[in-house]
Order: C-alpha cells, then sequence, then structure tokens
C-alpha cells in the first residue's frame, strides 16, 4: 500500500505495521493529516489538529522505543475531553478559546499506551443533544450523505472515522452517544460498563450514567482500543482493573453464543419500519449461524420517566452555576435541562431510583436465559443535517429533545455494556446500527457478537468512504 493510501488500514493492519517497523508513527500522522485537509471541509468532523503536537510526541515515541500497546497509532478525541495544550471547547461559546493544562485521564491512559492525539472531534455543547451542531464550530455533516446528521454527542468521532480521517476515535455516552453516532455513520461504537475505563479529573467522581468509550470501524479495531483504554485509576474510585485475557485475545476467538432475545422496539419506543425490518434481518444472521434468537426483553416500561429525572438532576450538578453565570451563552435546550432538573423534589429523584432498581431486577433475571440483548441502536436514519433532534416517528410526538433516543438511554439505566454495529443500508443509502447489549461487565460477550455480525455482513469492508454529495 502506498503512503497516500494508509488511511484505508484498520486500525489493527496499522498497528501491526507500526510495531513490525514497517510504517512509522510520523509517515500516518502525515497520511491523517493529508486525509483531513481533503475532506474534513465538506463535513466538519475534526476542526482542531493538534498535529505538531502529534509529531512531537512521535517522535519521543520512536526515540524510547519499546513495544506500547498501540505503537504510535494517531487517534482523535472527542472535544468534551481535555488535551494538554490544545484547544478544548466542549462544543460551548463559553470556553471557546479554552487550553487546558492537564489532559483528562482518559488521554493520560492512551498516550501512555502508545496512542499519538491529532485532532479533537466536534460534539454538541457539553454533549447535550443527539446532533452534532454547536456555536463555536458549525454542524458536523454526514460522509454517507452530507445533507444528512451523524446524530451526537461524539458525531465528529462517528464522521472522522467512516471518512478515514483517523484510524480510532474516543467517545462518551450518556443516553446514547457512542452508540446513535455509530449507527448513523456505519461505524462501531460501545458504551462500556461503568468503571471500564477511568474518568476525570471530574467533580461527580460516582456519576455512572455517563462513561467514555471506544469507536472504530469494525469490532476488532474497537476491542483494541478498549484494550488501550481499560484499566483501574486512583483518581477514579469506580474504575475496574484490566481483564486477565485482553479483549482483542477473547474477541478473536468469535465464541458464538447460545440463546439471543431481541426487541424490535424495547417495548417503548416507535421504530421506523425500515430501520425495524434492517435489524430484524441482522439479529436472523445470529440464527443461520446456529444460535437460538427469540423475541424476549427485560420490563423497560419505567425507563422514560428514570432516566429523564436522572439525567436532569445530573444537569444541576455539572451546570447549574454555568446557567447562573452565562445563561445567555448557552443553547435553549441545555438551558431547558437543566430547569427542569432545578424543578425536581426528592420525591422524584428516589421514585427514580427505586424505578432503576426495578429494571436492574429485571435485566438480572433476563440475563440468567440470554447470552445477549439484541434491538435497534437508532429508531430511525440519518435525518436532515440541519434537524436540531426528532420530533415525531409514526404519529407519536415526542416531549423533549432527547426522547427520541430512549432505545439507548434505557439501556444506560442497566449499566450493561452496548455496542453499535453496522446492520445494513435503507434504499436511499442511509446506514443502520444494531444494537448489542451485553451482561453486566460483558463487553467482550458484546463486541464478539459484532465481530461474528460484521463477519457476515462484511460491512466493515464498506470503510472508509470518500464524503458523498
Amino acid at each position: 500500500m502506498s503512503a497516500g493510501e494508509l488511511w484505508r488500514l484498520t486500525a489493527c493492519e496499522a498497528v501491526g505495521l507500526l510495531k513490525r517497523r514497517e510504517v512509522s508513527p510520523l509517515e500516518l500522522i502525515d497520511a491523517a493529516g493529508e486525509r483531513i485537509a481533503a475532506t474534513d471541509g465538506v463535513i466538519n468532523a475534526l476542526p482542531t489538529l493538534c498535529l505538531e503536537r502529534a509529531r512531537d510526541h512521535a517522535k519521543r515515541l520512536m526515540k524510547e522505543g519499546g513495544d506500547s500497546l498501540l505503537a504510535g497509532l494517531p487517534i482523535a478525541v472527542k472535544d468534551l475531553n481535555d488535551v494538554a495544550g490544545v484547544r478544548t471547547t466542549y462544543g460551548s461559546p463559553i470556553y471557546e478559546n479554552h487550553v487546558p493544562t492537564r489532559s483528562d485521564i482518559l488521554v493520560e491512559t492512551l498516550e501512555s499506551r502508545g496512542a499519538v492525539v491529532i485532532g479533537k472531534s466536534n460534539t454538541p455543547e457539553f454533549g447535550a443533544g443527539a446532533s452534532t451542531f454547536n456555536e463555536v464550530f458549525g454542524k458536523t455533516r454526514n460522509p454517507w450523505n452530507r445533507e444528512k446528521s451523524v446524530a451526537g454527542s461524539s458525531g465528529g468521532s462517528a464522521a472522522a472515522l467512516a471518512a478515514g480521517q483517523a484510524w480510532l476515535a474516543t467517545g462518551s455516552d450518556l443516553g446514547g452517544s457512542l452508540r446513535t453516532p455509530a449507527s448513523f455513520c456505519s461505524v462501531v461504537g460501545l458504551r462500556p460498563s461503568p468503571g471500564r475505563v477511568a474518568r476525570g479529573p471530574t467533580t461527580e467522581p460516582f456519576n455512572n450514567l455517563s462513561v467514555a468509550g471506544p469507536m472504530a470501524r469494525n469490532a476488532d479495531d474497537t476491542a483494541l482500543f478498549l484494550d488501550a483504554m481499560c484499566g483501574a485509576h486512583r483518581e477514579d474510585p469506580m474504575s475496574l482493573a484490566a481483564p486477565a485475557v485482553s479483549f482483542a485475545e477473547t474477541v478473536a476467538e468469535r465464541r458464538l453464543p447460545r440463546r439471543i432475545g431481541y426487541s424490535r422496539d424495547l417495548g417503548i419506543m416507535p421504530i421506523d419500519a425500515e430501520v425495524a425490518a434492517i435489524c430484524e434481518q441482522a439479529a436472523q444472521a445470529f440464527a443461520a449461524m446456529g444460535v437460538e434468537v427469540v423475541e424476549a426483553a427485560p420490563n423497560f416500561s419505567e425507563a422514560r420517566d428514570c432516566f429523564q429525572t436522572l439525567r436532569a438532576a445530573g444537569f444541576v450538578t455539572s451546570l447549574a452555576a454555568t446557567l447562573r453565570d452565562h445563561r445567555d451563552k448557552l443553547k435553549p435546550e441545555v438551558i431547558w435541562n437543566i430547569e427542569r432538573g432545578l424543578a425536581l423534589d426528592a420525591d422524584a429523584i428516589a421514585a427514580a431510583q427505586l424505578a432503576r432498581g426495578r429494571l436492574y431486577k429485571s435485566v438480572a433475571r433476563f440475563f440468567e436465559s440470554h447470552d445477549l440483548l439484541l434491538c435497534p441502536a437508532a429508531i430511525v436514519p440519518p435525518f436532515d443535517v440541519d434537524t436540531r433532534y426528532v420530533e415525531e416517528v409514526g404519529g407519536t410526538r415526542f416531549d423533549s429533545y432527547i426522547d427520541w433516543i430512549a432505545i439507548t438511554f434505557a439501556i444506560t439505566l442497566t449499566s450493561c455494556p452496548a455496542v453499535s454495529v453496522p446492520a445494513g443500508f435503507t434504499e436511499a443509502g442511509l446506514p443502520v446500527g444494531l444494537q448489542i447489549v451485553g451482561p453486566p461487565r460483558g463487553e467482550a460477550e458484546a463486541l464478539t457478537a459484532a465481530a461474528l455480525l460484521d463477519d457476515a455482513t462484511g460491512l466493515s469492508k464498506l470503510l472508509p468512504i470518500d464524503p458523498r454529495e
């Protein structure tokens, strides 16, 4: 492969070349820079670049030698995560010129394991909202159709991967921010178990609704990236030790699940008919492998109200002071969410916590007899890039800007790992993702199933693509 085609490599292929010294980190940085220059003008996925910082880091790695896990592979980091010395805006005009002096724990961990940060990916303000636009950098466009949204909030990362601007990209997920953009861009996005990827420094170290996680073009690359992210950290009281056997090794075994539950809508959501048909077909691919696939799901009937309450309470903790000091610079959806939280009383918060407990009890029972849960990763295909959020599906109108992602935020409440994997395309050529939910702390099982589905469909081989009209 010529130097100009290095962006087409998978992450595993690129790391293999790096470890064999057949290509250098500097060559990959140059290849990424050229690809970004050729494509980002039309998709706006990586608005902030730090290529000179990346080259300096790569030179240090090359001088030190050794055999780190990622071996100098360039990555993109979501603009919610601090990178020392690099403009980090959180998608908000309040922080338009913010340059942190310390990196996020996630970034420190990745850089210690051989990742080289080449840029920051676009995100909605403070990651709030499932469509990627903000007042600092504007909107990110979908490489599969530039008139469509990439969803959010890890939309810049998903678009950068699909367009070949980076081999791996970080994301974060509260209500679906890793999974929905993955679905819209036909990449893989994993929401890990809380604690699997250390977070911080943060004023909310015990928050188990929001997590950071990996995005990649296929499941094997995602497993490699998760290995580079995971491990206990003294500043994160919830962080988990890395597994004895790496995720990459386990996924490579391709062990079949025995019994899978599939649900069209988790019993709580309207679903676009074409999306439902594509996800049903993807689920039946497991039946063709000899896996028992049945219609089944835990009881999610209380999930919508429960999540909305807990999310609103979290917005008070993290952003009430910002509302007080910078109300004029916040987008209306963020203001609404904070004010909803401020209006909560103790009874409402207690009721939500009890409802979450009942849901988890149902989930635990479900996984006694099922290895995985499958459902759509998004209820619609990518929508118009100028649409702020989905207001109606199938005659059902939604009450707020996040109601349409209940199919992912319901899973958030369970603390189970969940991955969005490409399932197919609509007749208009728009991507659709299948959500694969693993048992508690079952990232390996979920990623293995994602790899098995990709082996069956071959959809990851379509990536990366040139951004399309």
